[in-house]
């Protein structure tokens, strides 16, 4: 085995250090070059990126994909298509790739992972599909017309923010008849205005924890289950109204839940990378099971472009390296998404748990402790919302604050007039995306007041004021139209992109010790209190 080498001792980390130090281009100047922006975007599984406006010339991408050869990026992504144990601390693999991918003819993670993805598959998206037409009945013998997944973290905000970007499915959807609905915080008030104006005989439930232990969620169930029973469910009827999705099947069976109710995954699942499994089933409920496999579909036709796709056109790979030359050698802490397409209101708050769960670490994969910072923070929402909150910051703060943009190519909503609304985002997304970069020199601003007849006083005294330094790296992402078969790429373009992240930065991506660190805590906690009151 080639021993380990930390990711500031390699060549090509030396070779970028440099470039860093020396003079560096303004995007001001960068984007005169109409060649640069031409070469600098690429394409793949539906999805395109246009990094014309990344700080970065010739030299520095010569550099950042000989960083990913000396790292050994594709090697490493080899090993985990092959469910090679990456996931070292826990000694298991990662193949949440498989679970959207047991079609493939000559799997590499082999036949037997395959026909138990596809036989699992088939039942989740049965039982949604017999929810969908109504013909899964409560304890008064009503079709379910609701369901509440109780989850935390994976098991909560994949399904729950898929659902609301692929909603406009479900508004187009004659047959279904069932609104699905998600609870993840443990706090009363979450589950009370969830179940406010729910009818407990057509209400069920989906239960999903993979040790069925998770403290939060079972404490949900457990008021779920109280709430059925107040609201005239017979005990022995319960499991009528309840699902479980978990990895551990003989614990749920012990807390009532049927064996035609259960649906389960493997330890090869990571939480934040569950919703191609069966945790995924609220979602297929929601929109179907055509779209929610036509979802995963999107989302292989991106693992086979990132393990086919040169690396100067590798969408992952390309966003990875723009993010550790930010990160690693521009100082950027911090990482904005703005999407510019309201159904992907919480893809932020999806990347956050996969990027900052994933790579938040401060070890090497050989124990040492890592000298690089890893993980940025990363933040964002809607952009037409943020452009009138926090974009002030991004403009004129102290803080460099690298963004992805996301736009769709084309609108697809009822609404008579959506095509002028639509151009009016893209305006924006566009206009913030160029402004950030170029910025306003004083004297332009100068130029601009003189211009408008202000008197030369008032000229020299707001100047400062509204100028604006420009040079924030950014990244555009086009999908098309936002479907099942783009939502999926798009996920899995992020997810690679963390997992090349975590190859350079020499980091286990799949392990939450820290996680696991509260939850052991709070336990401890609750012991002791216990022990406490029994004296």
């Amino acid at each position: 085995m080639t021993p380990f080498v930390p990711p500031h001792k390699r060549q090509a980390w030396q070779a970028l250090q440099a470039l860093a130090q020396g003079p560096q281009p303004h995007l001001r100047e960068l984007l005169k070059s109409a060649e640069r922006n031409a070469a600098l975007h690429a394409s793949g599984a539906g999805i395109s990126i246009d990094y014309e406006r990344q700080r970065v010339t010739r030299e520095v991408m010569q550099q950042l994909l000989a960083l990913a050869d000396e790292s050994q990026v594709m090697p490493q992504a080899q090993a985990m298509f092959k469910g090679e144990p990456i996931n070292a601390t826990e000694q298991r693999a990662v193949l949440h790739v498989a679970l959207r991918g047991s079609h493939v003819p000559n799997p590499p993670w082999g036949h037997e992972i395959s026909k138990q993805v596809a036989n699992e598959l088939h039942r989740v998206c049965t039982f949604a599909e017999k929810v969908r037409e109504g013909h899964m009945k409560g304890f008064g013998g009503e079709s379910i017309t609701d369901v509440v997944n109780l989850g935390i973290g994976g098991s909560d905000l994949g399904p729950r923010m898929t659902t609301e970007a692929l909603s406009h499915l479900t508004r187009d959807s004659f047959k279904n008849k069932v609104r699905v609905h998600y609870v993840s915080n443990v706090d009363a008030w979450s589950l009370y205005t969830a179940l406010a104006y729910l009818n407990p005989a057509r209400t069920a439930f989906v239960v999903q924890s993979k040790t069925f232990t998770t403290q939060e969620t079972m404490t949900l169930a457990a008021s779920a289950k109280r709430w059925l029973t107040d609201g005239g469910c017979p005990a022995d009827q319960l499991g009528k109204h309840l699902i479980a999705v978990t990895a551990n099947p003989h614990i749920s069976a012990a807390q009532g839940f049927t064996p035609e109710h259960t649906f389960g995954f493997w330890d090869w699942v990571g939480g934040r990378y569950s919703v191609w499994s069966a945790i995924g089933l609220p979602l297929a409920i929601s929109i179907g099971a055509f779209a929610f496999q036509d979802m995963l579909l999107g989302a292989r036709a991106m693992d086979e472009h990132f393990l086919t796709a040169p690396s100067d056109q590798n969408l992952p790979l390309l966003m990875a390296l723009f993010g550790i030359w930010n990160r690693n050698f521009l100082g950027a802490t911090t990482h904005n998404i703005a999407p510019y397409a309201s159904p992907l209101g919480k893809f932020a708050s999806f990347l956050q748990q996969m990027d900052m769960e994933s790579n938040g670490k401060g070890t090497h994969v050989d124990g040492s402790p890592v000298e690089v910072a890893t993980a940025p923070v990363l933040w964002g929402g809607l952009g037409i919302d943020g452009q009138h909150a926090y974009f002030q910051l991004i403009h004129q703060g102290k803080h460099l604050v690298p963004m992805d943009f996301i736009g769709l190519r084309t609108e697809r909503s009822p609404l008579p007039f959506a095509a002028e609304h639509h151009r009016v985002v893209l305006l924006n997304m566009q206009a913030q995306a160029q402004a950030l970069a170029i910025g306003r020199t004083p004297e332009e601003t100068m130029k601009e007041l003189r211009d408008s007849g202000m008197d030369e006083a008032e000229v020299q005294r707001l100047a400062p004021h509204r100028s604006y330094p420009g040079n924030v790296p950014s990244t555009t992402i086009w999908v098309d139209a936002l479907t099942p078969r783009s939502m999926g790429a798009l996920m899995a373009l992020y997810e690679h992109k963390v997992f090349c992240q975590a190859a350079i930065w020499g980091i286990h991506a799949y392990d939450q010790w820290g996680v696991e660190l509260g939850k052991k805590m709070a336990k401890d906690i609750e012991a002791a209190e216990a022990a406490r009151l029994k004296a």
